[in-house]
């Protein structure tokens, strides 16, 4: 297939071109050169209507179709290099889970039955669970990321803000777009787009498109061939979009899914206590592989499988996303619209965890089938098998969409529910002085028989093999509404906004797998989040704006304890101001926000004793205020050059961190210490383009830099003692592409382009778990560097 595919790439960038234009599309060319002249007008649905983004009093950035589709923008995980102040990361051990921050606000917990503190739409549909937000994005019309609490029309856990995925819609007249890419570690991928125009009458319109990708990986694990190796995927990805226009009715379905199959990206043990690295290091005298501890990216591993629920020895995982949008419109009268949103989703997924960053190890265990009540065995870091994690979701929202004088105003109510579960099988080896076997229960008289029967064997591992199985469901209602006043008497100039929401949430949970009995619980919520702005247009192209929101993310159940251990939701009030600007005929456009959010009620893993000895629980025990300000710049000096760029910044100070000391039991402050988790303090974009037209045809080159500063992903030293260990370091990216575009071919168009990442071939930490009493850490790095070509046709 591979070999087929070479073949139809080399032949399409073999095939004439046509250099003969009609004066129509010379016409069409001059219209399109002049427009480039300047930056246009972006159209965004960040209060839940069209506007463009520069009348919008919210910080917002935008990306358009077109420059998703030339930078290869394949997931949310891509868009962080482009926004200011947003951190994007995916989990390892998953093809789907991500970590999603804003501004310091975020959630990177990926249970089933988790809030996410960070909103992700789709078409305007919540995707309520973190652990399905990876998945290939294709034929996205925009990219939009809101910063800043969204608890007025977004509505629950966009206390950080929120990133909305919008699809293209069917277009009017017939064409189809086919695109093909090739690049280093034999990743290449198809995608084919048919639109067909309307198809009933002037009625019905629809599009479909599909995508195959698939990579070898970029970690070679000496167990398994490329096909498996860590990073290495397969997906299927399919998107269909249907529109119908009836007058006053207009009708939009969106459905899309996702399939992939694949390993996930090395996790590589980075840390290791001196009684752990001395353990596993022995693995070689019995026969098993050797014990790898690097802080240094590697290349050439070696990586376990693990024994599935089906009894097979698997080193891949494979998840399934699904989803159906249903939008309907109607306009009764020009002053009104009455709009129905209708969304049910799936989620599933089967992990191998991956998480050993090791071959099959071996070391002595306690055996009791054992005439020495020890043996050699098969020992294991951490892997494991969650399977399966499921989830389904349906949601429904009704709005009202009007103007009344100088008022716009927008009411809704929405209805949210869910269904979440998640079992996982677990595999861990404990490692310990055979001394302090008795803090496991062992008898004393086991120990010391041990001790006698296995001369000068002073450490000695325990297998274990936990389940962890729990789920819940989630329901959560709302009405609410925001108005905004224009007066024509000031042209329009001043608009003041206010807005509330009121949201009533009802969740339950149980606790099974090594729980017994099983636990049950249930909690309710309830919670008024506001808004309030104003905004003034000074000048023609510059606006200033102020805003006060609110915004919470709900509390829950935890799923990790072994008792039903309920908390409360977080609440943030955020105080913002900016300035809007866009001047010298369009050529230049700056946006400026500088922001204090105070975060409460904190969400915090503490240990907790008691009688039936000790665990971790989720407690309200935090309090942060964080600030800090995002530039955005874009600029045209002059016709087919453009400079684009942002920064972005934040402060965190927490106020308030309670911590259990398990040494004492003792509750203590260590709001000193804390750490701000998954967010850099500075993040940094740089884009240049330039584009110039070689007869019907235009070259294009572009080149973006990227840097962030230091992420931490525990809180605290004290809880995680490989914390300094795990820092991801300042982070700098250099990639460009060139590309030769608009090709006449016959009746189509051909873009031809050439790119590379991760230039400088950095080694960079990207992902970060510190297993503490397991006596190790790990992390996941980024890619080494790539580079690729590819094709796109369209007629």
């Amino acid at each position: 297939m591979k070999s087929a595919y070479l073949a139809g790439i080399a032949g399409i960038m073999a095939m004439p071109c046509a250099t003969v234009a009609s004066a129509q599309e010379s016409a069409d060319a001059e219209q399109q050169q002049a427009q480039a002249a300047n930056l246009g007008d972006i159209v965004v649905t960040a209060r839940r209507s069209a506007e463009t983004l520069q009348d919008v009093p919210v910080a917002v950035t935008a990306l358009g179709g077109d420059f998703i589709e030339r930078q290869n923008i394949s997931s949310p995980a891509d868009v962080p290099q482009f926004a200011p102040n947003l951190t994007v990361e995916q989990q390892p051990s998953s093809l789907s889970a991500a970590t999603v921050y804003i501004r310091g606000i975020g959630n990177q917990e990926p249970s089933a039955v988790s809030e996410q503190g960070v909103g992700i739409y789709l078409d305007g549909v919540y995707l309520a669970r973190s652990a399905g937000a990876v998945f290939d994005l294709i034929d996205l019309e925009r990219i939009e990321v809101l910063r800043g609490p969204q608890g007025t029309l977004f509505g629950r856990n966009t206390i950080g803000g929120a990133l909305q995925l919008i699809s293209k819609k069917p277009a009017d007249t017939m064409g189809v777009t086919a695109k093909a890419g090739f690049a280093r570690f034999n990743d290449w991928y198809t995608r084919a787009r048919l639109d067909t125009g309307y198809i009933v009458g002037d009625v019905i319109k629809a599009s479909i498109a599909a995508q195959h990708r698939e990579s070898h990986g970029y970690v070679d694990n000496t167990l398994t061939p490329s096909s498996k190796d860590p990073g290495a995927l397969k997906a299927n990805s399919v998107a269909v979009g249907l529109e119908g226009d009836f007058g006053d009715v207009t009708v939009n379905y969106n459905f899309d899914y996702d399939n992939r199959k694949g390993t996930p990206a090395f996790f590589q043990i980075v840390a290791a206590t001196p009684l752990a690295q001395d353990y596993y290091s022995q693995s070689p005298s019995y026969g098993g592989a050797p014990f790898l501890v690097n802080p240094v990216r590697q290349g050439t591993v070696q990586q376990a499988g693990y024994v599935d629920r089906s009894g097979d020895y698997r080193y891949t995982s494979k998840t399934r996303v699904q989803g159906h949008a249903l939008t309907i419109s109607y306009e009764p009268i020009p002053e009104l619209t009455i709009k129905s949103i209708t969304g049910y989703r799936k989620f599933f997924q089967d992990t191998i965890l991956n998480l050993s960053g090791n071959g099959v190890l071996l070391g002595k265990v306690v055996d009791f089938t054992s005439p020495t009540l020890v043996s050699v065995q098969a020992v294991t870091p951490y892997n494991g098998n969650n399977a399966p994690q499921k989830q389904w979701q349906f949601s429904q929202e009704l709005q009202a969409i009007g103007k009344v004088g100088d008022i716009s105003y927008l009411l809704g109510m929405y209805y949210f529910y869910e269904k979440a579960s998640e079992y996982n099988r677990q595999a861990l080896t404990l490692v310990m002085p055979v001394s302090a076997l008795t803090s496991l229960g062992f008898p004393q008289a086991v120990v010391d028989g041990i001790g006698a029967l296995n001369p000068g064997l002073t450490t000695v591992g325990v297998n274990a093999n936990p389940i962890q199985a729990f789920g819940g469901t989630s329901q959560s209602m709302a009405v609410f509404g925001q108005a905004s006043w224009k007066p024509a008497a000031l042209d329009d100039k001043l608009e003041v906004t206010l807005g509330g929401r009121f949201t009533g949430d009802d969740k339950t949970a149980y606790l099974a797998g090594d729980v017994s009995p099983v636990q049950r619980g249930r909690k309710s919520f309830d919670n008024f989040s506001w808004l309030a702005s104003a905004s003034y247009d000074v000048t023609r192209g510059v606006m200033v704006y102020g805003r006060v929101s609110t915004g919470y993310r709900s509390g829950g159940i935890n799923p990790r304890a072994s008792v039903i251990n309920t908390f409360d939701p977080e609440k943030a009030t955020a105080y913002e101001a900016g300035v809007k600007s866009q001047f010298l005929d369009n050529r230049v456009r700056l946006n400026l926000a500088g922001y204090i959010t105070d975060y409460d009620d904190l969400q915090v893993q503490q240990f907790a004793a008691g009688s039936g000895g000790a665990t971790s629980l989720i407690v309200n025990a935090g309090k942060v205020r964080l600030s800090g300000f995002e530039a955005e710049l874009t600029a045209l000096p002059f016709t087919g050059f453009q400079i684009d760029g942002s920064v972005g910044y934040v402060k965190t100070n927490y106020k308030t961190f309670l911590f259990r000391d398990p040494a004492t039991n003792m509750i203590l402050d260590v709001a000193d210490q804390a750490k701000p988790l998954y967010t850099p303090k500075w993040s940094i974009h740089l884009g240049a383009e330039y584009s110039h037209p070689i007869g019907d045809a235009l070259i294009r080159l572009r080149g973006d830099y990227s840097r962030r500063t230091k992420i931490w992903f525990n809180a605290l030293d004290n809880t995680a003692p490989f914390n300094q260990e795990l820092i991801s370091p300042s982070q700098t990216n250099v990639k460009a592409r060139l590309s030769v575009e608009e090709i006449r071919l016959g009746g189509g168009k051909l873009d031809i382009g050439l790119w590379g990442d991760n230039l400088l071939n950095q080694k960079r930490l990207n992902y970060g778990i510190d297993f503490g009493a397991l006596g190790f850490a790990g992390a996941t790095f980024n890619k080494p560097v790539s580079y690729g070509i590819d094709a796109r046709i369209r007629f």
